[in-house]
């Protein structure tokens, strides 16, 4: 429908301005005529210059400030692209131009100073320079003698190309002497006029058989001009009758569009004669147009009339047919009457739809509300309700659906866009809400317009807007809390797990890092903990972790994309969780054992269900890791002693143990429940006394006894338990910052140093008191709880090399506070090396190979 659509539309202003202007031109003008200048009649702005319109060089439609956006006559007229002038291209002959139109007009769009569209009409006067004309020079005519006055002859209608004043006006008939005929002038519904010759006398064909007359056609200019016909009536002898119809007129009414074949009207012209003389035939009268014509035929026996070619209403609303019918007999004399079909209007016409200019390029998110997409024009050939329009926008595209404005239903979801009418069915398609890339990132934008027929008709017309992304989402974690698991004693550089944040905006607005926040566990910077790959999020331990020491511990991850031009962030939490390994045997305290081994005496006749001693051991691991079974797994084939798996105590299951044997040897076993399980062994050796224990040995059986033993034994277990957790976590950490290596050392100077190893080329080490282990003397088992021997121990990840010397310790000296419990190597030898310490003290030493391979020991602490 448009010969051109503009490429840019620049920044629209969500309303246009539309300007009107009606413009006049005389016919027959030459080339070059100017009829107005548009910019200066619609009082429009300049434009900017063509360099700052970005249009040189391509062309003269591209750098002026005028562009004709649609032109109803490109050959006659034109619009120069600079000045803004309206002139003529060629002579306009208004005739040729406007056939059948009473008013000649054309019509021009102009697209102004890129920001205001010119609604031109320009209308051709028209000029006297034609005159009327008849088809023929002579008209011949037979009317029968027998003639009524008043009997009306339709006459040829003269044509004049001219419109309006210009036209035919009127019809003159020279009469003869006689005064026998007369003219009458009527007018078609179209507005034409015709003439009709009416018998004012009757006729005498014996007194005068031939009438010459003279018909004369007028227009209506000044002067006018005129054309002439002459009229030959010759007069015959004829029958009486003459056909009747039944009305002079008749008015159809007939929807164009009608199938071929339809039934018009069927008339009906009645002769009183007989025979030929009433035999009625019809035809249609020889001065109707030749549209008439080809539009419809009749049936001459019957007088049926039929459509014979498409009827448009668009073409001419309303037709007239003349039709004529006359008998055989000698001498007819024809009746005549007039066959009005007036056309119904059909929604045979879908509208149309235009684009003026659509906008170029892709459309950023963050356009506001109003933005101006495209300029649209609809229109419909149809008229009334047939040409009532209503418009919608509708949509699609990857994710979207389909909506609009216009009160038009449609299928879809909605899309952000709706239609806003401007003037004379200009629309523009602008913005309804803000816009979401991550929810569609293009849309085929559909304008739909449907008329108000019945059935209505609709046509659809699209174009693609693509949507440029923003940064207006920030990366999003997947949860909000990560939960990591890690078995204690890891390795560093371990990965741990990953955490994922995603961003839907794309490039660089999508593009995620990873880092951790700044934190502190204790006193330590959580960067020594962990660590976060900036690209993909995974966690790696730095350290090896300690489940006795932390079991669990928190930090956040921040996520940031690199988006123009403040980036957007989030953050999340991890938590990791420290597994505890069973990595610590159980450690047995009581009861106190020399070299794995503990003497019990219980009195003869104890009877049966006395409790002979308690069994405890501790495991610093947690869970199942630390829950100890006892058992008894050697020295009680006879089953005379039993053991509570859960608590330790020993009691005897016979009344008369000591008959069967009196001394026993019970091999106990306490065992974790960690995987995989870790276990320690005592020996106790149980003797059988008579009469009462000796003074100092702790009496188990009786009320006294119980009480006596169980509260100082309670006491005892909690106080080594707090200690000896706090040392092996002290131990722990400082076996972190010093290579392990065994070292024995002297053990008068084992505060301040180590002794030179290898010949004297070790270098001094102050020991701490923690490296001090004490170790029960074989020689003086009997008296453990008044001497114990010192060795070197520098971490319990490692066997220490016992060292016995029969130096007298005090347990309750401050130089002996802790005590550990390992046992010692099967094949303990001294180092040659530090002869000189075992020699340094006053007391007799005990050879280290004398050991027995099971020997424990003791861990003890003394405040």
């Amino acid at each position: 429908m448009y010969l051109s659509i503009c490429c840019c539309f620049l920044l629209w202003a969500p309303a246009l301005t539309l300007k009107n202007l009606n413009y006049s031109v005389p016919e027959e003008q030459g080339a070059g005529t100017v009829i107005g200048n548009i910019g200066k009649d619609a009082r429009l702005q300049p434009g900017l210059p063509p360099a700052e319109r970005g249009g040189g060089g391509g062309g003269r439609s591209k750098s002026g400030s005028y562009r004709v956006l649609e032109n109803s006559a490109p050959h006659l007229l034109d619009v120069d692209a600079d000045s803004g002038l309206l002139y003529t291209k060629q002579r306009i002959d208004r005739e040729s131009l406007c056939r059948h139109n009473a008013k000649c007009q054309l019509s021009l769009e102009v697209f102004a100073n890129d920001k205001e569209i010119c609604m031109i009409k320009v209308e051709i006067q028209d000029i006297n320079d034609n005159a009327p004309s008849f088809p023929s020079d002579q008209i011949e005519m037979d009317i029968s003698e027998n003639a009524a006055p008043g009997t009306r002859f339709p006459l040829t209608s003269a044509h004049d190309p001219d419109a309006g004043e210009n036209g035919l006006r009127t019809y003159l008939l020279t009469r003869d002497d006689h005064g026998l005929f007369a003219l009458d002038v009527k007018s078609r519904g179209d507005g034409t006029k015709f003439p009709e010759l009416v018998i004012q006398k009757a006729l005498d064909r014996e007194q005068q058989n031939h009438h010459t007359l003279v018909l004369t056609a007028l227009d209506g200019g000044e002067p006018p001009r005129s054309a002439t016909v002459q009229i030959n009536v010759k007069v015959i002898d004829s029958n009486d009758n003459s056909p009747v119809f039944e009305d002079p007129s008749y008015l159809v009414e007939l929807p164009e569009n009608a199938p071929l074949g339809t039934i018009v009207i069927d008339l009906n012209a009645t002769d009183a004669d007989e025979g030929p003389n009433g035999e009625v035939i019809y035809s249609f009268s020889s001065y109707v147009p030749d549209r008439v014509r080809e539009l419809f035929s009749i049936d001459p026996k019957t007088g049926l009339i039929r459509v014979k070619g498409n009827l448009d209403y668009e073409e001419n609303g309303m037709l007239e047919i003349d039709v004529q019918a006359r008998d055989l007999g000698p001498n007819p004399i024809p009746a005549h009457c007039k066959v009005t079909v007036k056309l119904i209007d059909r929604n045979d016409n879908a509208p149309s739809i235009g684009f003026v200019s659509v906008r170029q390029g892709a459309l950023s998110e963050a356009a506001p509300p109003g933005t101006v997409i495209a300029l649209v024009r609809v229109t419909d050939r149809d008229s009334g309700k047939n040409g009532q329009l209503q418009c919608r926008v509708l949509g699609g595209g990857g994710t979207g659906g389909s909506s609009g404005g216009g009160g038009l239903g449609g299928p879809g979801g909605p899309v952000p866009f709706k239609l806003e009418e401007n003037y004379d069915n200009f629309y523009t398609v602008v913005t309804d809400r803000p816009l979401d890339r991550e929810t569609q990132d293009e849309y085929n934008v559909t304008i739909v317009a449907r008329d108000g027929g019945s059935p209505p008709l609709n046509s659809t017309k699209s174009f693609a807007v693509k949507i440029l992304d923003e940064n207006d989402n920030p990366p999003r974690f997947t949860k909000a809390l990560y939960v990591l698991q890690v078995h204690e004693n890891n390795i560093p550089g371990e990965y741990l797990g990953s955490v994922l944040a995603q961003d839907p905006d794309l490039g660089q607005n999508g593009t995620v890092s990873y880092s951790i926040l700044p934190s502190h566990i204790g006193d330590v910077s959580i960067y020594t903990y962990v660590s976060v790959n900036p690209t993909n999020g995974a966690i790696y331990a730095l350290r090896s972790f300690n489940y006795e020491q932390t079991k669990a511990f928190e930090f956040k991850v921040l996520a940031k994309d690199s988006g123009a031009p403040a980036h957007l962030e989030s953050n999340a939490t991890v938590r990791v969780t420290v597994l505890d390994v069973n990595d610590n045997a159980p450690v047995i305290v009581l009861p106190t054992l020399q070299n794995d081994t503990a003497e019990l005496q219980v009195p003869r006749n104890a009877g049966l269900g006395y409790l002979v001693s308690t069994v405890r051991a501790l495991d610093s691991d947690f869970g199942e890791s630390g829950r100890l079974t006892y058992e008894i797994v050697d020295g009680n084939d006879d089953h005379l002693f039993e053991i509570d798996p859960s608590s330790g105590e020993i009691r005897t299951v016979h009344p008369f143990w000591e008959d069967v044997t009196p001394v026993a040897e019970l091999v106990v076993k306490v065992t974790d429940h960690g995987k995989p399980t870790l276990s320690a062994v005592a020996k106790l050796i149980i003797r059988s006394v008579s009469g009462s224990l000796p003074e100092g040995v702790p009496r188990v059986n009786g009320e006294q006894h119980h009480w006596d033993m169980s509260l100082p034994l309670i006491v005892t277990l909690s106080t080594i338990s707090i200690i000896l957790l706090a040392a092996m976590i002290t131990i722990a950490v400082k076996c972190k910052r010093e290579n392990k290596e065994i070292r024995t050392y002297n053990c008068r100077i084992a505060e301040y140093s180590h002794p030179q190893l290898g010949g004297g080329k070790g270098k001094k080490k102050k020991i701490n008191k923690n490296d001090i282990m004490l170790v029960q003397s074989e020689v003086e088992e009997r008296n453990a709880m008044n001497v114990m021997n010192v060795v070197s121990s520098p971490s319990l990840a490692t066997s220490p090399m016992y060292f016995d010397y029969q130096t007298r310790l005090p347990l309750s000296s401050p130089r002996s506070e802790v005590m550990y419990l390992k046992p010692a190597s099967n094949n303990l030898t001294v180092p040659q090396g530090h002869a000189g310490c075992h020699t340094s003290f006053t007391g007799q030493g005990t050879n280290a190979s004398e050991t027995p391979a099971t020997r424990m020991s003791i861990i003890q602490l003394h405040v």
